[in-house]
């Protein structure tokens, strides 16, 4: 999939690996699709929130 998101830990975009689509909560009890995977470089966890389509 090869998504890009940015490394809090690192302050910089780059592409997660290990990644999965999650769902997680939203407004109004709403679900919302995101992307969870670790950062490449320094191990972190990587959050990127995909769109509503």
């Amino acid at each position: 999939m090869a998504t890009e998101a940015y490394c809090v830990k690192c302050k910089q975009k780059r592409e997660m690996k290990d990644e999965q689509v999650i769902e997680i909560k939203g407004k109004g009890g709403t679900k919302r699709k995101a992307v969870q995977g670790v950062c490449p470089v320094c191990g972190t966890k990587m959050f990127k929130i995909l769109g509503k389509t």
